[in-house]
């Protein structure tokens, strides 16, 4: 009965070590890439709305099903995606809140990526990573983004995505799938 019990402890030191590991390797990655980044980008005189994102923060969306997506700006599927993001928040006329968590990047990093332009979709910051980390632990992600959480108006996760949505309308099947809410206009 010992072996079971040491075994078991084995195995969850295993899975938290390879969850470390990947978020190291995934917080190197962003360092590197906003070295690289600030060659490439422009700073903006744009001052965007950048939320500190907290467990709290979530409570306070209760009521509304929310469309939470984890991702980085050095990551291309995540910035091919956004447009759809932006288009549902847009589209949905508050039916449904987008919310894009950008993960172990500066405010100013996040500003300078969206330039000029004010999303409709809520921005929200997780410099250190926890929440990242948290999601990815409670949800089975091994540390990969864009990773995007499909919340119901009581705060209970009722899907997850794993990567990048293809198109606007895969992102609207889904919140069709999960919440039954279709694009404005087309029901």
């Amino acid at each position: 009965m010992g072996n079971r019990k040491s075994k078991k402890t084995g195995q969850v030191r295993s899975k938290r070590t390879r969850l470390i590991v990947v978020i190291a390797i995934v917080v190197i990655l962003v360092v590197v890439g906003i070295v690289v980044g600030r060659s490439s980008h422009g700073s903006s005189g744009s001052t965007l709305e950048i939320i500190t994102w907290d467990e709290t923060t979530l409570s306070t969306l209760r009521g509304t099903p929310v469309v939470l997506n984890l991702w980085a700006t050095t990551c291309g599927p995540c910035a091919s995606e956004l447009p759809y993001l932006e288009a549902v928040a847009q589209e949905s006329e508050g039916e449904i809140k987008v919310v894009a968590i950008n993960v172990g990047e500066s405010v100013s990093r996040i500003q300078s990526f969206f330039g000029d332009y004010e999303p409709t979709m809520m921005l929200a910051s997780d410099r250190n990573g926890e929440a990242f980390a948290d999601y990815c632990q409670k949800y089975g992600n091994q540390g990969y983004i864009p990773f995007t959480l499909f919340i119901d108006s009581e705060g209970m996760v009722k899907h997850t995505k794993i990567g990048a949505f293809m198109s606007e309308g895969e992102l609207w099947d889904t919140l069709e799938d999960v919440f039954g809410i279709t694009i404005p206009g087309t029901s």
